[in-house]
């Protein structure tokens, strides 16, 4: 048994020698992998007649030319769309926010506060963005990092990134996916279109005409981002799941075409995104910190969301007594209930 084990020993040692040796040469390696390619071989290939089984039940060319096709349009299509929808978003932001500046309120704050946003919808929104976040970031590292981080250092730092890049984009996916759809659930009701919504997007949100048009809970462009992730994100979901786990039978060419679809949805989404998070941190005043507290001044409820403001009037506190009450950002007592000074 010692001599078993000692011979498995040496046989370990000898392939790991034989690794390092074939990593540190990149010819040695290819020259151990391939096998010599003649001119007869490649025109087998080009004529089709040389194939390799790399599939369960299926048998692909060498050179695929579905593969082929597959990276045109990524290299041609889908690359250049990205640019063109992140960074198109970017520079309209910049010119919106050095032309008109942030929507400030109209009237003074009130100092009283309406509960908007309970503890756990406040976990579920922050967890859902910060996963989307990172899943925007890799999925940008996949696709454009080797264009600017490979050349700035090297391929050692390269090589780690997009393989950390790649880990994290595979486990956060699913992960996203769960949390997405159950915030889509508990918000759906809060997102059926009506009649004021036209009325909010021919007046541009409020920035043509004047006076600020009605809204309910969400007004029509939360709720178009609302359906763009019940929709679009759905898909981009799916499609990651498809790639995620490809022992399920799939084909190469199924694999491809979710990518294809995948990187369109996401990159997409990722740019419709960015003017989400404008709009909710530096361009509208007051709207981060209804994120953050859960609470909002009522002149924010007037301005931005009247008709739910008249909903809610009656629960108003006073911003003062919020402070002073220890413990109201767990989620028995984020509502301290109304203000017994206010008559109601």
């Amino acid at each position: 048994m010692l001599r078993s084990f000692l011979l498995l020993l040496v046989l370990f040692v000898a392939l790991g020698i034989s690794h390092v040796a074939t990593a540190a040469d990149p010819d040695a390696e290819i020259n151990g992998a391939v096998p010599a390619m003649d001119a007869d071989t490649w025109r087998q290939v080009k004529n089709g007649d040389s194939f390799i089984d790399t599939r369960h039940d299926s048998t692909y060319n060498l050179i695929n030319p579905s593969g082929q096709t597959w990276r045109l349009i990524r290299n041609k299509w889908i690359s250049p769309f990205g640019l063109i929808a992140i960074g198109g978003m970017l520079a309209m932001i910049t010119l919106f926010y050095l032309i008109v500046g942030k929507n400030q309120l109209e009237e003074p704050r009130s100092g009283r506060k309406i509960l908007r946003w309970s503890a756990l919808n406040r976990a579920l929104h922050w967890s859902v963005a910060t996963l989307f976040i990172l899943l925007a970031l890799t999925g940008l590292n996949l696709l454009y990092g080797k264009f600017l981080f490979k050349p700035l250092f090297g391929d050692a730092f390269w090589a780690s990134m997009i393989s950390g890049s790649k880990l994290l984009h595979n486990y956060l996916g699913p992960l996203f996916g769960i949390l997405l759809v159950i915030i889509l659930m508990r918000f759906l009701k809060h997102n059926w279109p009506k009649r004021e919504d036209f009325e909010w997007l021919r007046k541009g949100g409020g920035m043509v005409g004047k006076g600020h048009p009605d809204a309910g809970f969400a007004n029509a462009g939360e709720k178009i981002w609302f359906w763009l992730l019940a929709t679009a994100g759905i898909v981009v979901i799916a499609s990651g799941l498809v790639m995620d786990f490809p022992n399920y039978q799939q084909t190469r060419d199924t694999m491809q075409w979710a990518n294809i679809i995948h990187a369109i949805g996401a990159l997409g989404l990722t740019a419709v995104a960015l003017g989400h998070i404008y709009i909710g941190t530096l361009g509208t005043e007051g709207a981060l910190e209804g994120m953050a507290t859960g609470y909002v001044d009522e002149s924010w409820a007037k301005q931005h969301h009247n008709l739910w403001y008249e909903e809610v009037k009656d629960q108003a506190v006073d911003g003062e007594r919020l402070e002073t009450s220890k413990g109201h950002a767990d989620g028995k007592h984020d509502n301290p209930g109304p203000d017994p000074a206010r008559p109601t």
